[in-house]
């Protein structure tokens, strides 16, 4: 007899460089919110990768001391900083080195972007995004790493038809799918009608906030904007979804427009967002959510037998749950 499926469960963490430069203000952030998980893209303004491996493994010791884990490493694979025509080696290294860092921090998670185009027609950048896709989740395969791409800059990052040909090409475990609810506002797009397309493949969800949209884009807290933020992450309750809500706010930090620091204030805009993230889960999520019930820095699934008629909406089926941790 099988033992029964694992509930599903959502992590709240967050981005730590979006509430301060150096890790002793990233988790005294998180302690302020209550939460658990911290996702790495800079401390002390270098990116894990370029950190030599014996501070990461200092990081990892900190980190575990204050009962954190961590969810994953932001790279700048692909990103909004180079272009297609760039030279490869350069993220195949960053990828190599976040090999071993990774490990030390105890998560599998990288998230990457599907790089911006160098001026060349649609076919032959498709091409050259997934020659280097491929090469780039064969790599983290082997080094037990899974990507995430996130819809972002570069080829498959505004379209899911897009992000939908290139996990089904690449056809490897080691890519998965970085869904941020935000980032329609500024590249023009509804991120929660592109979950509706691609929610199978997500693996991990970046939360922010939007009004404006394109060059007039101004990053407010989760709930306060266009984004529909609780009608995508409604949708991967109904689903029961399991992962980590990575809080991104944008509100000083914003690497893509040169802003890299953060307040680093107890009560600042990272702290802030994450209140307004809680309230709106509270407020808006839970009420029509009877699958689901807070825990501390989250929410938890209810076993179908404690819910009455021992139903559940949605058994928990999205890739979330196999590798996040």
């Amino acid at each position: 007899m099988s033992a029964p499926a694992a509930a599903p469960r959502i992590r709240f963490a967050g981005i730590g460089d979006e509430a301060a430069a150096d890790l002793t203000g990233q988790l005294a952030a998180l302690a302020r919110l209550g939460w658990h998980h911290l996702e790495l893209r800079t401390v002390d303004g270098q990116w894990i990768a370029d950190l030599p491996e014996d501070a990461v493994r200092r990081i990892a010791d900190r980190v575990a001391e204050r009962g954190v884990r961590v969810v994953g490493a932001a790279s700048r694979i692909g990103n909004w900083a180079g272009t297609v025509a760039d030279p490869f080696d350069r993220d195949l290294d960053e990828l190599t080195a976040l090999g071993p860092r990774c490990a030390a921090l105890g998560t599998r998670f990288v998230r990457v972007m599907s790089y911006p185009n160098a001026g060349l027609p649609e076919p032959e950048w498709r091409r050259l995004v997934l020659q280097r896709m491929r090469a780039l989740t064969e790599l983290a395969d082997g080094l037990g790493l899974v990507l995430l791409h996130e819809n972002c800059s570069g080829w498959a990052g505004g379209s899911a038809e897009r992000m939908l040909d290139l996990v089904t090409t690449v056809d490897n475990p080691a890519l998965q799918l970085l869904l941020d609810t935000g980032n329609g506002v500024p590249y023009g797009y509804d991120s929660h009608r592109m979950l509706l397309e691609v929610a199978d493949h997500v693996a991990h969800v970046h939360v922010k906030d939007a009004v404006g949209g394109a060059d007039r884009t101004r990053y407010v807290p989760p709930g306060e904007g266009a984004a529909r933020v609780a009608d995508t992450l409604r949708l991967l309750l109904d689903r029961g979804w399991s992962g980590a809500w990575s809080l991104e706010p944008h509100l000083h930090v914003r690497p893509h427009e040169g802003l890299t620091a953060a307040d680093g204030t107890a009560d600042g805009g990272f702290v802030r967002a994450g209140r307004a993230l809680a309230r709106l889960v509270a407020q808006q999520l839970l009420p029509s959510a009877p699958g689901w019930r807070a825990v501390p820095g989250g929410l938890r699934g209810i076993p179908a037998a404690a819910l009455p008629g021992g139903r559940r909406a949605v058994p928990a089926s999205l890739p979330g749950g196999a590798a996040a941790r």
